[in-house]
């Protein structure tokens, strides 16, 4: 007869619940520091039981869960989100860092310069005609490499 899950690996449960695509990438984060059980930073064999609070960061998204289940296995989505209950604060912190980002201008809109349109380009080219043609030597004993020393 199995016994239900009492505890677990913190880098498996977070597999299994779908926070990171696989265990090497959630022991990665662990090792990292972007995973603290109860606000302590652990190791990924740290064990976990129901009722710890696990704050992590996926990527920009910081997230606060409380643990509600534990799962042998990695399951559909909608079975590993039964497993943990985020924190109201942390969705809405969450809630408005999505707004920020949505309000945020667009990053391509922000640049001033770029890759010089044809008419950029033809004025570039005239420009650095006209340099090249005064600093050009005008006889070949004008050129530096080829001066005789006096």
């Amino acid at each position: 007869m199995t016994h239900p899950l009492e505890t677990m690996r913190l880098d498996k449960w977070l597999w299994c619940a779908r926070f990171y695509k696989t265990r090497s990438l959630a022991t990665e984060e662990i090792g990292k520091g972007r995973v603290t059980v109860n606000g302590q930073a652990v190791k990924a064999a740290r064990d976990l039981r129901c009722g710890d609070t696990v704050a992590l960061r996926q990527g920009p998204i910081a997230r606060t869960v409380v643990v509600k289940g534990l799962s042998g296995a990695r399951g559909p989505a909608p079975v590993a989100q039964q497993l943990y209950e985020e924190t109201a604060e942390s969705i809405a912190t969450r809630e408005r860092a999505a707004e920020q980002r949505r309000l945020a201008p667009e990053p391509a809109a922000t640049l001033q310069e770029g890759r010089p349109t044809k008419r950029n380009r033809r004025e570039i080219d005239r420009i650095s005609a006209r340099t090249r043609e005064r600093s050009a030597p005008k006889d070949w004993g004008d050129r530096w490499s080829a001066s005789i020393d006096e």
